[in-house]
C-alpha cells in the first residue's frame, strides 16, 4: 500500500519546495552527529515543535533504516499496529518500508500486527519523515503505532524491535514521537518534563512510565519512548543527552497554557 499523507498543509506545507525550503531552515549544520541508538523527537505543528525536531535530526546520524514509534492520538485500528511493505508518500518525496527488519519484529512479538487503521489518520509517524528523508533520503521506515498501557507492552515491544534489529544486522535507529506536558501554565509545564526528561536521561524505561503516572504528566508519547529505551539499552545504549527543550509559549507568547517538546539522543558511550 502506499499511505498518503494526513497532515500535509496543516502540521508542515503541502507544497514539495516549501516542505524542504522549511527543513532546510530548520537544521542547524555546525554539528557532529552523533551515531544514536535511540532519540525522541517532538510532533506538533512545525510553526511550533519544528526547532526542536530540527535540533533532533541535525545532531544524530540517520541509517539505513529508521524505526518510528509512534502514540496513536486517532483510536482507530490495534493496540500496537505496524505497516511492513508499501510506502509513506509525502510531499515530493516517498519513504519505502523496510520489510525484512519489520517481518522480523513481528515474528518477535504477537503485540504488534499488521494493521493499516491505526497509521491512516496519525501524524505522529508522519511528521518525522520530512526531517529523516532531509538527512538520508534513501532511508527506509518501519512504522509502529501503539496505544498500549505498562511495562510488560513496553518490555515486550523493545525486546522485540532490538532481537529483529540483532538478528536482521541493521544499522538502525529507533526514533520514538512525542511531545511533552500538553496545556498547562509554562513554570509547572517545565517542572513537570524535567521530572519524565530526568528518567529518560536515566535511561529508565520502568521509571519514565512510574513518574508521569504519579505527577500527571501528558507526555503523549510515554509508552513509545519507554519501548525506545527498553529497545536502545538491549543494544548497548548507556547514555543520554537533552538536546534541546522549549515549549509553545516561546512561539506563542501565552505561557498560561503551553505544550513542552523535548529532543533527546540515546547512544552507546564511554
Amino acid at each position: 500500500m502506499k499511505r498518503t499523507p494526513a497532515v500535509a498543509g496543516t502540521f508542515y506545507p503541502a507544497d514539495p519546495e516549501s516542505l524542504e525550503k522549511l527543513v532546510r531552515e530548520l537544521t542547524v549544520h555546525d554539528r557532529e552527529p552523533i551515531r544514536a541508538v535511540g532519540a525522541i523527537s517532538p510532533h506538533a505543528g512545525y510553526l511550533y515543535s519544528g526547532g526542536v525536531a530540527g535540533m533532533v535530526f541535525s545532531s544524530i546520524a540517520v541509517p539505513e533504516t529508521v524505526v518510528v514509534i509512534g502514540p496513536n492520538h486517532t483510536g482507530y485500528g490495534r493496540r500496537g499496529g505496524i505497516l511492513s511493505s508499501g510506502t509513506f508518500g509525502m510531499p515530493g518525496f516517498d519513504v519505502a518500508i523496510d520489510r525484512e527488519l519489520a517481518g522480523a519484529i513481528m515474528e518477535n512479538t504477537e503485540l504488534l500486527k499488521e494493521d493499516a487503521d491505526s497509521h491512516t489518520h496519525e501524524h505522529s509517524l508522519e511528521v518525522q519523515l520530512p526531517f529523516i528523508h532531509h538527512h538520508n533520503p534513501s532511508a527506509m521506515i518501519v512504522p509502529i503505532c501503539v496505544m498500549g498501557r505498562g511495562i510488560d507492552f513496553v518490555s515486550s515491544i523493545g525486546s522485540a524491535v532490538a532481537r529483529a534489529i540483532q538478528d536482521t544486522g541493521r544499522d538502525a535507529l529507533v526514533i520514538a514521537s512525542s511531545d511533552m506536558t500538553h496545556y498547562e501554565p509554562q513554570e509547572i509545564a517545565q517542572r513537570k518534563d524535567n521530572i519524565a526528561i530526568g528518567r529518560v536521561l536515566e535511561l529508565d524505561a520502568a521509571g519514565l512510565l512510574r513518574v508521569t503516572a504519579e505527577n500527571d504528566i501528558s507526555m503523549c508519547g510515554v509508552i513509545p519512548a519507554a519501548i525506545m529505551l527498553v529497545c536502545a539499552v538491549e543494544l548497548g545504549a548507556n547514555r543520554a543527552r537533552l538536546i534541546d527543550y522549549r515549549t509553545s509559549g516561546q512561539v506563542t507568547h501565552d505561557y498560561d497554557e503551553v505544550v513542552g517538546y523535548a529532543g533527546i539522543a540515546v547512544y552507546r558511550g564511554t
